[in-house]
């Protein structure tokens, strides 16, 4: 007989996993309170699959996949672009550091909702072109393409200096 996990075991887990999906989550949306919400759903989802659950191992992999579902959702959702597209970027008064967080999120908030999940799970959640194309639902030349674009993008806003050509492998 399997023996489910429990109550207390999903406690563990939240406690564990809550972290790793708020950052992601925060990656995703580039806002805190957005970002507790979908981590929320994400983990109210899970549980509501707990008792489904045979590997607690597997949980975080459901719940990450709950959360970028539930991102995408967010994303089709014509209120979610409140920013209006202009081909001028503001000046930056300074160089962006590579040590300046800020600058680096606001480039990311800057990109589709498609490039920013394929920068996040690549390159923050780590996985490689075939698990992000599974986790998105797509082919990996949609992966390879949406990663080449995002970090065309980002170094262009950021600039050499803060990403160097070749410092991430598309």
């Amino acid at each position: 007989m399997i023996r489910r996990p429990g109550d207390a075991q999903f406690t563990a887990f939240v406690q564990d996993a809550w972290r790793p999906l708020y950052r992601s989550a925060y990656l995703l949306l580039g806002e805190h309170g957005a970002a507790e919400d979908l981590a929320q759903a994400a983990l109210t989802k899970t549980y509501a699959a707990w008792g489904r659950v045979r590997e607690p191992d597997a949980a975080y992999g459901y719940a990450r996949t709950v959360l970028l579902n539930e991102a995408r959702s967010l994303f089709r959702r014509t209120s979610w672009r409140r920013e209006l597209p202009s081909d001028d970027l503001p000046e930056q008064t300074h160089e962006p550091d590579p040590s300046d967080r800020p600058a680096v999120l606001d480039a990311l908030r800057l990109l589709p909702p498609r490039q920013r999940a394929v920068i996040v799970l690549r390159f923050y959640e780590d996985l490689d072109v075939e698990r992000t194309a599974d986790t998105l639902g797509c082919s990996p030349g949609t992966v390879k393409s949406q990663t080449s674009a995002a970090l065309s993008k980002l170094r262009r806003l950021l600039g050499d200096a803060v990403l160097p050509e070749g410092a991430l492998h598309d």
